[in-house]
Parts: C-alpha cells; structure tokens; sequence
C-alpha cells in the first residue's frame, strides 16, 4: 500500500483507482456470503454487513500506511478488509473456527489483527473510541509516526467516551482521526431523533478540526483522507471526518423487514442512485481505463474468490476444546 504524502494531491492515479475499486467490490461480496451463510444456519449468532459504506472503509485505508492503527465497530468486516485482512481468515472467525483471527472466539465483531494495524473491532457503541486514541498517544511518545484511525458511526455521537477523547486528543495534539460514518440510523432510529444540533459542531467545540465527505464517493474520502492523514503526521493534531453514507441492508442479518422505520423506496433510492461501486464503476469507464467486460470479469473473479474463501472456512477444524480458557479475559 502506498502512503499518501501530499495533501495537495487530486489527481488519484490509474493504479489506485483500480485497487479502490477492487477492494470496494471484495468487501460487497464478502457480506453477501455472510448474508448466505447467515441463510443456511451455517454461522452462529448475527452480523452487521457493510454494504452500502464500502467507499468509507476503502477511502480511508487507501491514505493509510500498513503500520498505521484502526480501531472498528460492530460493523467493522469492511474496515477489517480495507486493512489488509484476508477474506479466509475472516470467514473462519465468524464460523467460530480454529483459523479465524481470534481463534473463533471474536465472531463478527471482535476481529482484530495486530499483523495490518487492526487493533480491532468492538461491539460496544463507541468502544474503540479511547483504544484510537490512546494507540495515537503511544505513537507520539514512541515518536515512530503513526498515525490512528477511529470508525464509529452517528449514533456513537451520543457517548461520553467520544468527548473526553476528542478533548485530550486536542489538549497533547495526537495523531488521530475520528472517522463519524453517518448511515442515518441509529439501529431503528434515524439519527435526527438521537443528535441534536450539528455533528461538526461537536468536535468544533474542541478545536477539532472538522471536515464532511460524501461517504459514497471514494474518491472524495480518499482525498480528505490523504490529506488528514498527512496533517496529523505533520504534528498537527486530531480531526474529525463525517462521511454520509447509507447501510443497504438493516441492522443486521436478521433485521428483513424494516418498512416501519425507512421505507423501501429510501433504500431503493440509495441503491440506484448512490451506489459507491457503480459511481466508481462509471467513473473508470468514462475515463478509458477499463470497459464494461473489464469489470464483469472483475467481479466473477472476486465472486470466485469469495467462494473459495467460505468453502475454506467452512471445511476447517474448531478449536479444541482444551483451548477453551485460553485468550479469553473478563
């Protein structure tokens, strides 16, 4: 992964385009393999699929540094993906297996990977906000330019762990971006209901400096992403990213029918009209790079891979049952 260096940089080049593009595609057939293993009893417990977002995760771990932290959500295959994480391995930690990146003892929302600066996922609503934060704090005492990234969605907004973070992130200028991805729904309830006043305003009440992207397109988060990134290994302190985005599906898995919260014409709206993958997709195509054909087989290659990946984890052993109180903390 190269590291953008220049803020100033606007012009993304064909080889990134293409990697964004792919990684967005990966990470929207590996939720719907999650989706389908979910469907056939093959997965215990729920999962909170990413599609729709895929832009955000890509965008922002495209201006990051394989040393660089993230610190994810209960929503968080997609940010695990963008990072370097392998779709195998993923898909065996949420069939509980042996060769998960937890051993199977995560599940969906607690994959971590120390190896791609994943210091991971976390089913507590703003849970990871202060482990960003106080990974960015030992990144300036070690003075080894690493730069932290917190994923957290709107209705984390309502949690006081946000606040003293942002404010002790501000006071020691720590290298650390919060990255707000506002899909508009707090599980069943739209974000309007929950938060009151501006979003931005909040961090600029700590001198935080604050930005808002269009969480659809991935070019733009890239370019606020970069930009960030460079800033905060500059020296000069937090920030804070809203991305607008939208959840295609419900809250999780299980969440089918949703007409009485958002209505199917919304969520079909989102579909047609802002979908991160066709943006991207025509983009490429109006620019000459790749052409219709290109990116069908683009996508029946990553659908066979994905495939291949499940079939992986589906096949492999459990852990044992003498490991049953290893790794595991209360």
């Amino acid at each position: 992964m190269t590291i953008a260096t220049d803020p100033s940089e606007t012009d993304i080049d064909v080889g990134r385009r293409l990697r964004m593009y792919r990684q967005m595609v990966s990470i929207r057939a590996f939720e719907e393999q999650v989706n389908q293993l979910y469907l056939r009893a093959l997965m215990p417990g729920l999962a909170h699929l990413y599609s729709g977002e895929e832009a955000v995760a890509v965008g922002i771990c495209e201006a990051l540094g394989a040393d660089d932290y993230i610190t994810s959500t209960h929503r968080g295959h997609g940010h695990c993906l963008a990072k370097g994480a392998a779709p195998d391995r993923m898909f065996a930690e949420l069939l509980g297996k042996a060769a998960g990146y937890c051993h199977g003892k995560g599940g969906s929302m607690h994959i971590a990977d120390a190896a791609t600066g994943n210091l991971g996922a976390n089913a507590i609503v703003g849970g990871s906000i202060a482990i960003a934060t106080g990974a960015a704090f030992s990144s300036k005492y070690l003075h080894n330019n690493r730069v932290s990234v917190c994923f957290f969605g709107e209705g984390a907004l309502g949690q006081g762990v946000l606040y003293e973070s942002m404010n002790m992130a501000q006071l020691w200028r720590l290298p650390v971006i919060y990255v707000c991805e506002n899909n508009f729904y707090n599980e069943y309830t739209h974000f309007s209901e929950t938060t009151a006043g501006e979003i931005l305003g909040r961090p600029a009440a700590f001198g935080v400096h604050a930005e808002c992207v269009d969480g659809q397109d991935v070019d733009a988060v890239y370019t606020a992403a970069a930009r960030l990134v460079h800033r905060a290994r500059r020296g000069e302190g937090p920030a804070f990213l809203l991305c607008n985005t939208y959840r295609y599906t419900g809250h999780h898995v299980g969440d089918i029918n949703r007409e009485y919260y958002r209505s199917k014409q919304e969520e079909q709206q989102w579909v047609t009209e802002r979908d991160p993958l066709k943006h991207a997709a025509d983009r490429l195509i109006a620019g000459g790079i790749v052409d219709r054909a290109e990116i069908d087989r683009l996508h029946a290659e990553i659908n066979a891979e994905m495939e291949k990946a499940v079939e992986f984890a589906v096949s492999t052993p459990y852990p044992g049952v003498e490991e049953v109180e290893q790794d595991v903390y209360a």
